[in-house]
């Protein structure tokens, strides 16, 4: 069996990753959601094993010392993990995921499973990317300016990836990367069990 694909998609704080990624999963059928872990309290309407695992600190950091996580980070004073076992078992089984991380933990993956295709998401500018923070409502004026810092320099980090989507408008981001998924599922290594069973042929 061909095995599945990992998208990993990550990028500045307000950079719009989740509403890409929903999106994503409405219109490709076939990709399934790693629901990573955290140490963070849940937001308003998040749902626990849907939108995240909400752990306590001490349960998470039990499990890095296990290695049970592909990557985890410290980010804004919380933990966040992505679970090792369920990804590789469902990449077995030929399914593809996508992964909604930070830039740290894509790094790590990166690391860990470079076969994995690795998308940059950018603001079309910072201060747009201020006016999505700020319409959240949910962050602080110290959060918000700790937040656009960390943007600042995690642009640099963007060449480190192997497509870089502009976000102005969430539909033509979108269907950039469904693009670059389908791209991706058909490149020749990927194909060598096909290519394979057609020599015997």
């Amino acid at each position: 069996m061909e095995e599945g694909l990992l998208v990993v998609i990550s990028g500045p704080s307000g950079a719009g990753k989740g509403t890409i990624c929903m999106q994503l999963l409405m219109e490709m059928s076939f990709l399934k959601v790693s629901v990573s872990a955290t140490t963070r309290k849940p937001r308003e309407g998040e749902k626990d094993g849907i939108d995240y695992f909400f752990i306590e600190e001490e349960e998470f950091l039990k499990r890095v010392k296990n290695n049970e996580f592909l990557e985890y980070a410290k980010v804004y004073g919380n933990y966040y993990g992505t679970p090792k076992e369920e990804v590789f078992k469902q990449l077995k089984a030929g399914k593809d995921i996508i992964l909604e991380i930070d830039i740290q933990g894509a790094l790590q993956v990166k690391k860990n499973y470079p076969m994995g295709v690795f998308i940059f998401i950018l603001p079309p500018s910072l201060t747009e990317l201020k006016n999505r923070i700020e319409g959240r409502g949910t962050d602080s004026k110290e959060v918000i300016l700790r937040r656009m810092e960390s943007a600042y320099d995690e642009l640099n980090y963007a060449f480190q990836y192997d497509y870089v989507v502009v976000n102005d408008r969430v539909d033509i981001a979108t269907e950039k990367i469904k693009h670059i998924i389908l791209a991706e599922k058909n490149r020749a290594i990927r194909k060598k069990e096909i290519i394979n069973k057609v020599r015997e042929m």
